[in-house]
């Protein structure tokens, strides 16, 4: 008897209930809710099932997961390396259709007014006390690009990547939840009704050349973007170029989605208590939720100013895809929209501003390292 309690007091004194602390609770709680607004709402599924799966297995005490030689430790190289950010955009290439930019290429000065909130959120930030690298790296949340913040963060403030991480990728998730009460504050109903008239065919050959010549025009005046502008015109090209449709395939596929999966995991194993639950993190979620109100409410303030230009063809709601949360943003245009004149469609207007605001998110992170790399 005394051997069996000697070996149950072993095992006790082994488990992970005896080091479970307040915060790896607090840290479980969120977890739970992540998966509940994953499974239940539909919030995003793809990002937010890895993150939070991936915030649950990092709280659970004394697994080792995370530490050297454990699995996370391993696969966040990735997110170290800034491997992951890059591929993915190679996936977001090869699934984007740049074909409503190019019909109407106006809606590219929509992509340019949703970065607003970037630069609202390193103004915010400084006053907080960041520093200017710190502050940059959470200012691109506004942009709702969550591989462009892990990049930039990665080579500018790796201290602050786990929080940045996860408020991007939260705030992209949550877009459906955001943007509408930030449409409809800013435009009458009169406003989201507008119908606009069908966009012109794109040849093929403009296809092909467009991400040659903006690879080529971004490396020549951003080199720092190239790798993030570079890969997102690649995978554009393979798509476009007719001859590749296997490696087109695989990018937009298997290769997107093991990626991630591993990205998402390892942004959830960065939100482990010790290193998440500081004031600091408090105060990155929070200016990310400022930066991504006011990107949406730049995109839909500039789409007021071309809706006038244009003499009322513009339907200004298409200025919240400016964003670069593709194609979610464009998704909720539409659903506004919709809700209200249901024999309206906006959703591939939309598209234009959408992919414009992933190249406008990139551009700004390849400004802010030009600028601020030691």
């Amino acid at each position: 008897m005394e051997l069996y309690m000697t070996a149950l007091k072993g095992v006790l004194d082994q488990s992970g209930l005896v080091a479970l602390t307040g915060g790896n609770l607090l840290m479980l709680l969120i977890s739970f809710i992540l998966l509940y607004l994953a499974i239940a709402k539909d919030f995003e599924p793809l990002l937010l099932m890895p993150i939070a799966f991936g915030c649950l297995i990092v709280n659970l005490p004394l697994s080792g997961i995370i530490d050297e030689g454990g699995f996370l430790y391993y696969i966040m190289f990735g997110i170290r390396h800034e491997i992951y950010p890059i591929i993915i955009f190679m996936g977001i290439g090869a699934l984007t259709d740049f074909g409503p930019l190019l019909a109407n290429p106006v809606t590219f000065l929509l992509g340019a007014a949703a970065q607003l909130g970037v630069f609202v959120a390193v103004i915010g930030a400084m006053f907080m006390g960041f520093t200017i690298q710190e502050a940059a790296g959470i200012g691109i949340i506004g942009g709702a690009d969550g591989p462009t913040a892990i990049y930039l963060c990665a080579k500018l403030a790796p201290a602050i990547l786990p929080a940045v991480a996860v408020a991007a990728y939260s705030y992209m998730s949550l877009v459906p939840l955001i943007q509408p009460p930030v449409i409809k504050l800013l435009t009458t109903k009169k406003d989201r009704g507008i119908k606009m008239e069908q966009l012109r065919p794109v040849s093929r050959t403009e296809r092909i050349l467009f991400p040659i010549i903006s690879t080529i025009a971004c490396g020549l005046v951003l080199p720092a973007a190239v790798p993030l502008i570079g890969m997102l015109m690649f995978g554009n090209l393979l798509r476009e170029c007719g001859c590749t449709e296997r490696l087109s395939q695989a990018a937009q596929n298997e290769v997107l989605n093991a990626t991630t999966i591993f990205l998402g995991i390892s942004v959830g194993g960065t939100m482990n208590a010790e290193t998440f639950l500081t004031m600091a993190t408090i105060k990155i979620i929070l200016l990310g939720l400022i930066a991504f109100i006011f990107s949406t409410a730049g995109g839909v303030i500039f789409g007021q100013v071309m809706k006038v230009m244009s003499g009322g063809k513009i339907n200004p709601v298409i200025g919240a895809a400016g964003v670069s949360a593709v194609p979610m943003a464009a998704r909720v245009c539409q659903k506004v929209v919709q809700k209200e004149f249901p024999g309206s469609y906006v959703l591939m207007h939309a598209m234009g501003p959408n992919v414009a605001g992933v190249i406008g998110t990139a551009v700004a992170a390849g400004a802010m390292l030009t600028l601020l790399s030691k």
